[in-house]
């Protein structure tokens, strides 16, 4: 079974950085593209940021230049490096990823969630 688990989160002040961390782990084949979401109360989930398997990246609009998110294919992790934090990117994160597994061939996964938290 594929389980993805993020960690890293937590409370920040303005203008401070957090690095969130998500591993991949089972009967993996191939991890396409990875990606991280957030999900603010009272909203719905929203993409943050994606990566392919090549390393092409892309952004939601509100965290271009202050977020990076990257990966590493041998560690099976993917990563999202977050500067100049906001108190609107207070959320619960969210690690996703499309995994080929020995089983059922290609899947969406999603992590549990992390929970960050900026304070103004």
């Amino acid at each position: 079974q594929v389980q993805l688990v993020e960690f890293g989160g937590g409370l920040v002040q303005a203008g401070g950085s957090l690095r969130l961390s998500c591993v991949v782990s089972g009967r993996i084949i191939r991890i396409n593209d990875m990606g991280w979401y957030r999900q603010a109360p009272g909203k719905q989930r929203e993409l943050v940021a994606r990566i392919t398997s090549g390393g092409d990246t892309n952004y939601a609009d509100s965290v271009k230049g202050r977020f990076t998110i990257s990966r590493d294919n041998a560690k099976k992790m993917a990563y999202l490096q977050m500067n100049s934090l906001k108190p609107e990117d207070t959320a619960v994160y969210y690690c996703n990823a499309d995994v080929m597994d020995t089983r059922w061939g290609v899947v969406n996964y999603w992590g549990q969630g992390t929970q960050v938290t900026v304070s103004s």
